[in-house]
């Protein structure tokens, strides 16, 4: 059974293993060449950041999978559910590494193609989505949500479990690829992805917890323990930046949990900073196609608008990381209601 002790421990275990391993991790990635390459074309204070070591994800990763899988071991919570979701962790952080370690043997920002990542995405997205949608209450959440049938989603405020048949499987699909995406446009400054997934990963630990799934809180316990661990890196001026390594690990992992427990669209009100950051982007590159050069923001993502407008990095990552904790306040009344 899950405790208040086993969450305390699972985010304890995350954050020590992430501090040992990104510290360890800073000096080989250094003298392999794994850099970050900024764009020229991005925000002119960025272009001193060249040169920085990417692919901190590795250790973010590692360690919130490593302390998520002891401790539910430890105390006698682990389950084949707990596993498919750190496999599907591993999984996109995968793509995120590919994507990286294209861009340290290119020395430049392109990485992989788009199609690409998004092939490697819809595959590993669509598998999962089938394994959600077959299993039933045998690894999603039949053993909390009653008689929920597999292929429903939880509405919140209307505590009503909507049964959408066969479009349960795209409807995954999308919140995979469209948070392991959404977390990768936020990670842009530094600090700003790891300080509001580890306030999103609190939230969701929380409303885990309450509803009472057994291992899922020790899962987004790891991932808040890893998030603040690599932040003793990651803070402005940052030692070491996660890279699609790990905002790819991280957007996947927050999605696949949510799934299991039928609480995707709590998730999405809690990482609506995520989903600010997307649209930011989309409705950027629509307009100045529309428009035939015009743009709505100064530069997107939306924290690069903030920081063009003269508010410093560190400011923008405090605003969004505030704005983030009302969202995941407001996501967690919606779950009690």
């Amino acid at each position: 059974m899950t405790t208040y002790i086993s969450v305390i421990c699972a985010v304890l275990a995350g954050f020590i293993l992430s501090v040992i391993l990104t510290g360890r991790l800073i000096p080989f990635l250094k003298k392999h060449q794994f850099k970050q390459f900024v764009r020229e074309e991005g925000p002119q204070a960025h272009l001193s950041k060249t040169g920085t070591p990417s692919m901190g994800g590795l250790a973010i990763t590692a360690s919130a999978i490593a302390a998520a899988l002891i401790i539910s071991a430890v105390f006698g919570v682990f389950s084949v559910r707990i596993l498919v979701v750190c496999i599907t962790m591993v999984l996109f952080g995968v793509i995120g590494f590919i994507d990286d370690y294209e861009k340290a043997i290119r020395k430049n920002n392109d990485g992989i193609s788009p199609k690409q990542k998004i092939a490697l995405q819809f595959g590993f997205s669509l598998a999962f989505a089938i394994l959600a949608y077959f299993t039933s209450g045998t690894l999603s959440a039949g053993f909390t949500a009653g008689n929920a049938a597999h292929s429903s989603i939880w509405i919140p405020i209307w505590d009503h479990y909507l049964d959408i048949g066969i479009l349960y499987i795209p409807w995954v699909m999308f919140v995979m690829i469209a948070f392991s995406n959404s977390v990768n446009l936020t990670d842009g400054l530094d600090g700003l992805a790891s300080s509001v997934t580890a306030l999103v990963a609190f939230l969701m630990t929380i409303v885990a917890y309450n509803s009472g799934f057994g291992e899922y809180p020790l899962f987004y316990a790891g991932i808040i323990g890893a998030c603040l661990g690599f932040l003793v890196y990651n803070h402005n001026p940052a030692r070491i930046f996660m890279g699609d390594t790990g905002s790819m690990a991280l957007g996947g992992g927050l999605a696949a949990a949510a799934i299991m427990m039928k609480l995707e669209i709590i998730l999405a009100i809690a990482g609506l900073i995520y989903v600010m950051e997307a649209l930011s982007v989309i409705i950027q590159v629509w307009y100045f196609k529309k428009t035939g050069g015009k743009r709505i923001f100064r530069m997107a993502p939306l924290h690069h608008h903030f920081e063009l407008g003269g508010m410093h990095e560190t400011k923008v990552v405090r605003l969004f990381a505030t704005i983030t904790l009302g969202f995941c306040i407001l996501a967690f009344l919606l779950s009690v209601i």
